[in-house]
């Protein structure tokens, strides 16, 4: 079949690769139909994720038709159409049994690498590292999904691939990041990154009550579609956002604040990132958390900071001082994707949102490669770019 392979920082192939097979008898093989790039692919394309080995199989944002499943797999048949989250989820450990099931204990074989850098081990996730797990991923023809019981959604035959397939990751990673905020009516919810999950969490922060949204970014066609949506846009090249953001909260702060972006954030967006970008290249820090610095500062006296961008490693200079003095709130996770999905499919069918609106660019497994340039450069007005195997 063919696949989007990783060969090292900024090289991504499409390539010939071995079909996958049944490996454990609760898992199902389906024929993608869809999938997309992710912000967080990025990472990868970038080189700041670790243990990525050659011809490693990209992607966890996909959806399609089963076309095989174990001996075990009760709840999926072939010729079944659904989509899979990105998060690998065994539904019977500890954390799944609490809904948390991006935090599964069964899911990622190399659970005691992982526990080495991060305490313990999250769940395994699709074409995200051998760090978690070392599964192929979903931007290929084909896709074996574990436990398949336990995390594909069947979906409507009335609903398109496009208003569906980002129930595998954005739509319900930017769901949880406004529902972390415990938003009520009255609120002013400031977001920056105003990229897919951004976009996302702006759609759901007012569907959740909010009253204002303050979306941060710097990218046009970004600002635009946020400001379609009804947020009021700020561009951190052209203002200072810690005093914007206070002014039209009468000197208060935003009642929380969310942070889209993570450790990549603009290396021009002021002199902190510019230090960030510096320790990272000379390996005296890892991640660059200008985006969560200026998100503590801006948040209101026992306010909520909530993080979706994704943090590999340790954080350098985050103003602990401000947060603890203020009485901050801080709620992160990776999003248990299989939590959300009834609800956020409802939702869908009710038309409160059609995840749709945010795909830029289309194309095949074969134009994989330049729209990973393309996306990651933000060219050509590029937001979302989905692929079609």
């Amino acid at each position: 079949m063919k696949a989007l392979t990783w060969h090292g920082k900024g090289d991504i192939r499409c390539d010939s690769v071995p079909d996958p097979t049944i490996v454990d008898a609760t898992d199902a093989i389906i024929k993608v139909t869809a999938c997309a790039i992710c912000g967080s692919d990025l990472h990868i394309y970038d080189g700041v994720i670790p243990s990525m080995e050659s011809g490693d199989i990209v992607g966890h944002e996909s959806m399609g038709e089963v076309v095989e499943v174990g001996a075990a797999t009760k709840n999926l048949k072939v010729g079944d159409r659904v989509v899979v989250p990105f998060t690998i989820s065994c539904g019977e450990c500890f954390f799944c049994k609490r809904g948390f099931f991006s935090g599964c204990e069964r899911s990622n074989p190399n659970k005691k690498t992982a526990a080495k850098l991060w305490g313990s081990s999250p769940a395994g996730l699709f074409g995200y590292s051998h760090l978690l797990g070392g599964y192929a991923g979903g931007q290929a023809e084909y896709l074996r999904v574990p436990y398949a019981d336990v995390g594909p959604i069947k979906v409507p035959d009335h609903l398109s691939d496009e208003q569906v397939l980002f129930l595998s990751d954005i739509f319900p990673t930017g769901y949880m990041a406004a529902d972390f905020c415990d938003i009520s009516q009255g609120d002013t919810i400031a977001i920056w990154g105003c990229g897919p999950v951004g976009q996302m969490a702006i759609r759901s922060a007012f569907i959740l009550g909010a009253e204002r949204v303050i979306a941060v970014d710097t990218v046009p066609e970004r600002l635009a579609l946020a400001k379609a949506a009804g947020a009021i846009t700020l561009d951190f090249h052209d203002e200072d956002i810690y005093e914007r953001i206070m002014d039209l909260t009468d000197g208060r702060g935003a009642d929380a604040s969310i942070d889209a972006v993570g450790t990549e954030a603009d290396v021009t967006a002021s002199a902190d990132s510019i230090v960030d970008r510096v320790k990272a290249a000379l390996f005296m820090g890892t991640d660059r958390p200008h985006v969560l610095r200026q998100a503590i500062h801006c948040t209101r006296n026992f306010g909520i900071v909530s993080i979706v961008g994704v943090y590999g490693g340790f954080l350098d200079k985050v103003p602990m001082g401000s947060a603890i003095n203020r009485g901050l709130t801080f709620r992160m996770a990776q999003t248990p994707v299989q939590k959300y999905l009834p609800l956020l499919l409802e939702r869908i069918e009710k038309g409160e949102l059609d995840p749709s609106f945010v795909i830029t660019h289309r194309g095949g497994l074969e134009d994989g490669p330049d729209l990973y340039k393309t996306f990651r450069d933000k060219h050509d007005g590029c937001i979302k770019v989905v692929l079609r195997p």
